[in-house]
């Protein structure tokens, strides 16, 4: 459903989607904050926030584009989510990505797919991280060795995988039409793999513990 973001200055709009009681256990639930990729907000997005929601998350998905301080919007979500159910995870995509990681300090539990490694001072006091990038993906092959290693070095939980055979965006399904097949060529699109994207409805039993990927966000092949 559409929503109003309360922020600065005025509403951030963005997408929400509620677990169902029947399906998963009764509120409140944990929430996450879905942060989309640079395309914006669209059916992909939505498609994943329901994801969320069905693995039993309050999820909600802030419209970066809407505003002009994409990070203050990211923030407004995180604190709706707080009022109603105390720890608030964030997942990123590709630019969204590189925001769960600029923005771990802010939240309990971070899950960037293919973001950009940030500077170790951004890292600072970071809640636990699962990554995942993609060994295909030509602009960010190598990322995880990087930020496993800083992770390692700041003491800070973390769980962070490269899958040899995934490209970037694998865990989005963006139809491009005619494009798409080019892309998959280049090594962008989605990839359906037996390990694949099963850190993005990530939990952790508390913000102190070890982060790990106990439901999958794409069915397993």
């Amino acid at each position: 459903m559409i929503v109003s973001i309360p922020a600065a200055g005025g509403t951030v709009p963005g997408h929400l989607e509620v677990p169902s009681p029947e399906l998963t256990t009764r509120p409140p639930w944990p929430g996450v904050v879905v942060v989309h990729d640079a395309v914006g907000m669209t059916d992909d997005t939505r498609a994943l926030t329901a994801r969320f929601a069905t693995a039993g998350y309050l999820a909600l998905a802030p419209d970066l584009f809407s505003r002009g301080n994409r990070m203050r919007c990211v923030r407004s979500a995180f604190a709706q989510l707080r009022r109603g159910t105390g720890q608030v995870g964030v997942a990123g995509f590709c630019m969204g990505g590189g925001f769960a990681l600029l923005l771990a300090p802010d939240f309990d539990v971070a899950a960037p797919y293919y973001g950009e490694v940030p500077e170790p001072d951004r890292l600072d006091d970071a809640c636990p991280i699962v990554a995942s990038y993609g060994g295909r993906d030509r602009r960010l092959r190598g990322s995880a060795e990087p930020l496993d290693r800083l992770l390692t070095e700041c003491r800070i939980p973390h769980d962070v995988e490269e899958y040899p055979d995934a490209g970037h965006r694998f865990a989005n399904r963006l139809d491009l039409g005619p494009l798409t097949p080019l892309l998959r060529v280049t090594g962008i699109g989605y990839h359906h793999g037996r390990r694949r994207a099963r850190g993005a409805a990530c939990w952790c039993s508390s913000a102190t513990t070890s982060p790990h990927r106990p439901t999958a966000l794409h069915d397993h092949g």
